[in-house]
């Protein structure tokens, strides 16, 4: 939470590579508390520096992705935060079936030390170089995004007057926020990302083993590492309807998978403590609470995984 709140006024000053640079610290040194970790307090200090460094990362990526893609391709782009989070999640529970928790800290490394030489390679956004006024860097990087061979004058000229605007108007404070222009952009901003976060996906991700487990499902490890995959390809489908279906009817499809699905979950537990574990009823009511959660993941990765990103940065 700090690091996301943290994150605005950082992307702003100092660029969107910038700020992911100093993301990707912390979370270097948290994984390294981790993986040494002698007592609980080595556990706490990185996760909160992990907690930090995603909370900068959390804020940083959409807006920077949404800053550099082509307006037609914005929300596609957009959703590729997201599958790429389900990628890594499933990566975790692969790796976590063959490697001590130590060693799997170890490897959450990586990603951020590619990430800092990685940063150098790729150009700032054109956005934030032409609201900083460095209008030769702007119209480079934008060329570089497009390609050399692409006329990018129109798309130039839109950006400028796009920055011109908003330099234009005063800082915004705390109070003004009440407004009626900004009440709507910031009760569907924050609204739809509360949502997100209080729709329980996390707890499921997080706990899927134990779920399975309680389901009466044997390998349950497998059960979780076949759900991650799951989620890869349905947020990869969502990649490609974002633009061609449109945010709205993604999201109320979503929403009322993700309420059936959590629904049905819970009526069958219910039911199941009623049962005996050795009846054909307690198998088939495992297997469709199975069904259940996947048709849940299913659902949130229709919807409420990517789009809230990218109606944020939007």
């Amino acid at each position: 939470m700090v690091g996301a709140i943290a994150s605005g006024q950082m992307a702003e000053h100092i660029g969107r590579k910038g700020s992911l640079m100093i993301a990707a610290i912390p979370n270097i040194i948290g994984w390294l508390a981790i993986s040494f970790a002698k007592d609980t307090s080595f556990l706490y200090m990185g996760r909160l520096l992990e907690g930090f460094g995603v909370g900068v990362i959390s804020y940083t990526v959409p807006v920077y992705i949404a800053e550099i893609s082509p307006q037609n391709m914005r929300g596609a782009l957009g959703s590729v935060n997201q599958l790429s989070v389900t990628i890594g999640i499933v990566l975790a529970y692969i790796l976590g079936m063959f490697v001590p928790w130590r060693m799997l800290a170890v490897i959450g490394i990586l990603p951020c030390t590619i990430l800092i030489p990685g940063l150098f390679f790729i150009p700032e956004s054109p956005r934030w170089l032409a609201k900083m006024n460095k209008m030769e860097d702007f119209e480079t990087s934008l060329q570089v995004l497009r390609g050399f061979e692409t006329d990018i004058t129109s798309e130039v000229n839109d950006i400028k007057r796009a920055v011109t605007s908003a330099n234009k108007r005063a800082a915004i404070r705390f109070q003004e926020l009440n407004q009626k222009k900004f009440r709507m952009p910031l009760i569907l901003g924050i609204g739809l990302l509360v949502l997100q976060q209080l729709s329980g996906i996390n707890a499921i991700l997080f706990y899927a083993s134990s779920i399975f487990k309680a389901a009466g499902i044997t390998n349950s490890d497998l059960a979780t590492s076949g759900l991650g995959g799951i989620q890869v390809l349905a947020t990869l489908v969502t990649t490609w309807l974002l633009d061609r279906a449109g945010r709205r009817i993604l999201l109320i499809i979503s929403s009322a998978g993700m309420t059936i699905s959590l629904l049905a979950v819970a009526v069958i537990f219910f039911i199941k403590d009623t049962v005996s574990q050795d009846s054909h009823m307690y198998y088939i009511l495992s297997m469709v609470s199975l069904l259940a959660i996947v048709a849940y993941v299913i659902a949130f990765s229709f919807g409420m995984g990517a789009i809230p990103w990218v109606i944020m940065s939007e």
